[in-house]
């Protein structure tokens, strides 16, 4: 109990106490200020302590201890418990006068940035002519802290200096510095906003002069006045416009947002958006430059600005010069959203161009996810506007031979989509297929692409005993061998080192030394064999129906089960890496009967029920992409009902003018990590819904935390409230995490006084999508107590995945690449008393934030089963995929409930789990 005291004592003593000022070594001095500081931080009373200071550690010249005089003058009690002003003030009052007629300017202007925390009016009246005269002074950091302590002054205490805004004022007129002008600006607009709009018409055409940091001031003037008095609009929009031209890029983006709000005009609306590309373009960070591309995709969103933005393509597409992927993806869906009929022929233009690029760079993942996407671009153009097709079909198409295979595949969807859909361009693609045929270099490929080469593809026949005899040594390597009239095979493409058929670890040559398909073949991926079969039997067919000579028909025919045969005859040896499948096996044995029995029903199913099929899956797929497209147009479309009032903006309220979003407070509230997102209009989404209770009514430490979910970290604001009638010293909040959480940094410790509250704000910081938990306690010392310390044990705070995850979409072949490539898998069994298997999904949807990748004609109708692909992309870039696979026990009555399987996959575990976890708390579904 007497050890504080006793320290005390001594550092007042020895440290601070000297018969001369001069003799106290400065080491120790500071030092020992510093604890002072940091005792009376945690609470203690030092009365006695304060005259010491004044006497022995004020007049010290250390800059030092001039810094931390300001932090005690500014935490130390300066007045009686009754509320009356200490007389040892007076002589602090002194020294701060004397501080601001200090020759030093930093110390002038660092006692200026002080007096704007003094909240004693006592002290500050007899310093104001000081703090006036500082306006004068020749350094401009003492100018620009004068105007803030007048300002601060001016704000907390009018009467001490009433005629602030007009000495600022004059101040502002004949200032040149530009930080001295923006602060005296900054005042007037909120002290005096008329004499702020007063200097800025006076001065409107020297704008553009102004340094950027005004310029950023007076936008925010303008935008504010603007939205406040729609009157000025006229007064100010021209100073607006000049703004666009700024040097400086953050006037230059506030300018074009201000200049959006003020006015919905299109030369506006295009002075705005030409800003924005520019700022894009010349902007080096990536960032930034996603930052801006989503103030022109909000433009897009309005129906009205959308025609002005649809002039603009060419400058937007002038953005594919960033090497990012990411931006140049949100550029190719912003130009496909504006394209037009136009403008679709430049834009084609200069996609074929950026293709071609990709050709000469480097091969690079990232050079071949652009491709993808500028094939993707290329594909929707051409099958929204179908006279493009002829010009995108043959540069496209030199894409087969493509070493990347997901752009390869790509390419022959839209080919397929483009045979089957545009009669007048089937030669031309036939003819360029047969041209880029045997460059293939993909399975996949392969086995979609129409089998025309297919000889010179397979190599020599039958393929069992010409590989037996090259592997024996039988045949050279610069022989030729002859395949038929027409095509020509070169041995070279299949020669092996001699050695035993029987060996299993026989040495294979390079791959490019054999045929292509016949390489496929030899590693044992026979599902291309069973797609050619089908191939082969569909052109054998049409040859039959086409062809009237008996002979060359049955030649033609024999040949195609001569290749059936080989494959099938390979695929049952040896020699494969991995022996055919049994589907496989199926697949090539029924087109063989078809063959050789040539029915007419075999023949119709073959030849045109197939080719219906396809023709329908297009056209729902086509249906599909309309439907959605106009669903994206209603959302975006603003519709009014007939009995919704009419609001005249000369007729409305200032109040009600007040509540319309301010777009400068919500970009400061987003700063700050206090987004409030649109549902929070609703009273059940409000803050007490997440706000939990930490610990008991009954403990002597009571605490709440609201959970406030950002993009990246969780910020938690606990309310931590003394229940007992002593001060608490020391309170500190501990905090531990469980999962892929981690703690930014410990909470400081604070001392409560008795039944007194705090508020303490934690970060914690997220690295991936899995449910967290956060667990801690309070521990604190009772002042005066000899005991341990206290401990308080919390509640845990489990943090909910789906603040995390978003509905997303992506073509079923990237789901099924995916779905492949994932290692970690769930199986969630259904559990639920849901009757309904669409209302079932939906719930599922509903619960999990995914979103359902199967069309709804495929879900429609009723079978008693349902199976469908679900997608959702977190924050984080992770995805998650689910497929649900449930049914309807119908022999168990009308009543059943749904059973089935729902399978989740993701590349981390924690993910997996978590959506897991969150489908079994969630499809328990209560009766009503």
């Amino acid at each position: 109990e007497h050890s504080i005291p006793n320290s005390c004592f001594t550092w007042r003593n020895t440290d601070l106490r000297c018969d001369y000022a001069s003799e106290i070594p400065m080491g120790i001095a500071t030092e020992a200020l510093k604890k002072v500081i940091i005792m009376i931080l945690n609470g203690e009373k030092l009365p006695g302590l304060l005259m010491t200071i004044i006497r022995f550690v004020l007049p010290l010249q250390d800059h030092t201890i001039e810094k931390l005089l300001l932090v005690f003058w500014e935490i130390v009690p300066k007045t009686t418990p009754d509320g009356r002003l200490l007389h040892e003030m007076i002589l602090v009052c002194d020294a701060y006068r004397k501080d601001l007629q200090h020759l030093n300017e930093f110390i002038r202007g660092s006692t200026l940035r002080f007096l704007c925390k003094l909240k004693e009016a006592e002290l500050l009246e007899p310093l104001m002519p000081a703090i006036r005269a500082c306006l004068e002074h020749r350094h401009s950091y003492v100018r620009r802290n004068a105007v803030l302590a007048i300002y601060t002054i001016y704000r907390n205490f009018e009467h001490l200096i009433p005629d602030a805004p007009e000495l600022i004022h004059d101040f502002l007129v004949n200032e040149k510095d530009a930080s001295c002008k923006r602060n005296a600006f900054m005042m007037l607009i909120h002290a005096d906003q008329d004499r702020a709009l007063d200097y800025l018409s006076a001065c409107i055409d020297q704008v553009q002069t102004f340094g950027d940091i005004l310029q950023l001031v007076i936008v925010e003037l303008i935008y504010k006045v603007c939205h406040a008095n729609p009157s000025e609009r006229a007064r100010f929009i021209r100073c607006i416009y000049n703004l666009l031209q700024s040097s400086s890029p953050a006037v230059k983006y506030e300018a074009a947002g201000t200049l959006v709000t003020l006015s919905s005009a299109p030369t506006a609306i295009k002075a705005a958006a030409q800003c924005y590309i520019d700022l894009t373009i010349k902007e080096s960070d990536n960032n930034v430059k996603l930052i801006v591309l989503d103030r022109l995709v909000e433009l897009k969103e309005h129906p009205a600005h959308e025609h002005v933005l649809q002039d603009l393509v060419m400058d937007i597409l002038r953005v594919l010069s960033t090497p990012d992927l990411e931006v140049r993806k949100k550029t190719l869906q912003l130009a496909l959203d504006l394209v037009s009929s136009r403008n679709v022929e430049e834009l084609v233009i200069v996609l074929k161009k950026e293709v071609i690029k990709t050709n000469n760079v480097s091969e690079h993942e990232d050079t071949d996810k652009y491709r993808q996407l500028l094939v993707r671009t290329l594909h929707s153009c051409s099958v929204r506007f179908p006279d493009m097709a002829a010009n995108v079909i043959p540069v496209l198409m030199e894409f087969l031979s493509d070493s990347n295979e997901a752009a390869a595949a790509d390419v022959l969807e839209f080919v397929r989509e483009a045979i089957q859909c545009f009669d007048s361009l089937r030669m031309l693609i036939v003819e360029k297929m047969l041209e880029v045929f045997h460059a293939i270099k993909s399975v996949k490929i392969y086995r979609g692409s129409v089998m025309t080469e297919v000889r010179r593809s397979l190599g020599e026949i039958p393929i069992v005993e010409s590989e037996i005899k090259k592997e024996a040594g039988e045949l050279k390597p610069e022989e030729e061998i002859p395949v038929g009239p027409v095509q020509k095979l070169v041995t070279e493409m299949g020669t092996y080192a001699t050695q035993s058929a029987l060996s299993s670890s026989r040495p294979t040559k390079k791959e490019e030394d054999r045929p292509p398909l016949r390489g496929f073949l030899l590693d044992g991926d026979f599902f291309v064999a069973a797609s050619l079969a089908t191939t082969l039997t569909k052109i054998a067919l049409r040859y039959v129906a086409l062809v009237p000579e008996k002979k060359k028909q049955n030649s033609f025919v024999a040949e195609a089960m001569l290749l059936m045969a080989t494959i099938l005859h390979l695929g049952k040896s040896s020699l494969p890496k991995k022996p055919i499948t049994d589907d496989d096996v199926d697949r090539i044995s029924l087109c063989l009967k078809v063959l050789s029995e040539c029915s007419p029903l075999m023949n119709d199913i073959f030849n045109k029920e197939c080719r219906q099929s396809l023709s329908q899956m297009l056209s729902a797929k086509l249906e599909e992409e309309k439907l959605s497209q106009k669903k994206e147009s209603e959302k975006r479309n603003v519709t009014i009902q007939p009995d919704d009032p009419i609001s005249f903006m000369q007729l409305t309220a200032k109040n009600e003018m007040n509540c319309k979003e301010d777009q400068f407070q919500l970009s400061l509230l987003a700063a700050m990590g206090n987004t409030q997102r649109k549902e929070a209009t609703d009273p059940l989404a409000s803050k007490l819904n997440k706000v939990t209770q930490l610990t008991g009514f009954s403990d002597p430490v009571y605490a709440e935390a609201y959970v406030h979910v950002n993009q990246y970290d969780i910020v938690l604001d606990v309310l931590v409230v003394n229940q007992t009638s002593d001060t608490l010293q020391n309170c500190t909040l501990e905090l531990a995490t469980l999962g892929d959480l981690k703690l930014v940094e410990k909470p400081s410790p604070l001392t409560l006084a008795p039944h007194d509250f705090a508020n303490i704000k934690a970060n914690v910081k997220v690295a991936s999508t899995e449910n967290g938990i956060i667990f801690g306690n309070i521990v604190y010392d009772v002042s005066g107590a000899a005991s341990d310390r206290n401990c308080v044990v919390l509640s845990d705070i489990h943090i909910d995945i789906m603040d995390y995850i978003q509905p997303a979409t992506c073509t079923d072949a990237e789901f099924r690449q995916m779905w492949a490539e994932f290692e970690w898998e769930n199986k969630v069994t259904v559990n639920t008393n849901m009757i309904d298997l669409n209302d079932y999904l939906q719930h599922i949807l509903k619960s999990t934030n995914m979103k359902c990748l199967t069309p709804e004609k495929a879900l429609s109708g009723y079978c008693g089963f349902m199976a469908a692909n679900l997608y959702a992309r977190s924050i984080f870039g992770e995805d998650a995929l689910a497929n649900v696979s449930i049914e309807k026990p119908i022999h168990q009555g009308p009543d059943a409930a749904v059973t089935g399987h729902i399978r989740i996959r993701a590349k981390s575990q924690g993910m997996a789990l978590s959506l897991g976890d969150k489908i079994n708390l969630s499809q328990k579904k209560t009766s009503i």
